[in-house]
């Protein structure tokens, strides 16, 4: 019997001890009946958080790292999506403290920080390294446009490692890391022509763009299988919650109208003329979903550059992209198997003209 009881109280320390101190997550659901709030960490399964009236509930605004501003709110202030800090009860699953910023609130701070970025920054494929300036490369409707990034002791860099999608994930870095053939972008003192800017701050990163068929679709586990543009290996191309998707509009449409032609009617030639600028036209491209996407369609997938050479995590995927990838590889003017050095780790020739955004600032 003793034995038995000693065992028991060894158990029960062992499962305390597993219990966390702390998570950190989102707000995926609420369990009104049973006083529960139901929060997903990044990368572990969703957790069961007891409620209690000693329960503390704080508001804090995103990116703020003092905690002594926070602010009392109530319980049923919280909402889905809200990112919450939850302290326990040594060895329980009730809640001490409940952190909460609002996920409006980080939207509002998201669309203005990237509305920032845009306003006062300038991107694209870097050419050159030397001393304090940087010279990037960025294609357009007008054709190519090179820039200068210039930075000093002050800035502030980050890069994103590899299979990584969002910025918050970009690791601290420093100008030594930034090669010829990284994507880059740079906010700061932007110059009137727009052709300079004095950095504050620097992200960056070795990006692949990649293109082919698809062979499979893993609703399951959010993976399409493609087979690859220019060497027909399959392919892997997994989906986070972050990964972007849009469906291409009438590409042959868009440029026949550019050009005074009727919509629909025969536009010019894969590769006549500059390509698209790619941002501008995402910006209103329709969002779409993985359900939606088929057997056979044709895709262009943007990612870092994966630990694994047959397998990649989408940043965004493009759907519809059979005209898109006619013209970057038409633009290139090479075979759809040819590679170009320095071109940002774009997986093939051509589609590098593409400037596919990569680096998506929230």
């Amino acid at each position: 019997m003793k034995t038995v009881v000693a065992i028991f109280f060894l158990c029960a320390a062992a499962f305390a001890q597993t219990l966390p101190k702390a998570i950190l997550g989102s707000i995926s659901a609420f369990k009104a009946e049973e006083a529960v709030v139901v929060v997903k960490p990044d990368n572990t399964d969703p957790v069961n958080v007891k409620l209690t009236p000693e329960t503390v509930f704080q508001r804090v605004a995103p990116g703020e790292r003092d905690l002594k501003k926070a602010t009392t709110m109530n319980m049923t202030d919280m909402a889905l999506g809200d990112r919450v800090l939850v302290s326990f009860k040594t060895g329980s699953t009730e809640a001490l403290r409940i952190l909460v910023m609002s996920a409006t609130d980080i939207q509002k701070r998201n669309d203005a920080d990237s509305l920032d970025w845009t306003r006062r920054g300038i991107s694209g494929v870097v050419q050159a390294k030397a001393g304090n300036t940087v010279t990037v490369k960025k294609r357009g409707l007008t054709g190519e446009t090179v820039m200068t990034v210039t930075v000093d002791e002050k800035t502030a860099y980050r890069r994103y490692n590899s299979d990584s999608v969002k910025f918050a994930d970009a690791r601290l870095s420093k100008l030594d890391e930034v090669s010829v053939g990284d994507q880059l972008r740079a906010r700061g003192v932007k110059s009137e022509d727009g052709l300079k800017v004095a950095a504050e701050e620097v992200v960056f990163g070795t990006f692949v763009t990649k293109a082919g068929a698809i062979t499979a679709i893993n609703p399951e586990t959010k993976e399409v299988t493609i087979s690859e543009l220019g060497t027909n290996r399959p392919l892997v191309v997994k989906l986070t919650a972050d990964s972007q998707i849009k469906e291409m509009p009438n590409m042959m449409g868009m440029m026949a109208a550019g050009r005074g032609g009727a919509p629909g009617s025969p536009g010019p030639p894969p590769g006549a003329g500059p390509m698209p600028d790619m941002a501008q036209m995402l910006e209103h491209a329709p969002a779409a979903k993985l359900d939606g996407l088929k057997i056979g369609e044709k895709i262009v997938v943007s990612s870092t550059k994966g630990a694994k050479p047959d397998e990649i995590t989408a940043i965004m995927l493009l759907g519809n992209a059979d005209m898109l990838i006619q013209m970057a590889t038409g633009a290139g003017g090479r075979g759809a198997g040819a590679s170009t050095p320095g071109a940002g780790g774009m997986g093939m020739g051509g589609l590098q003209t593409l400037d596919l955004p990569s680096m998506i600032m929230n």
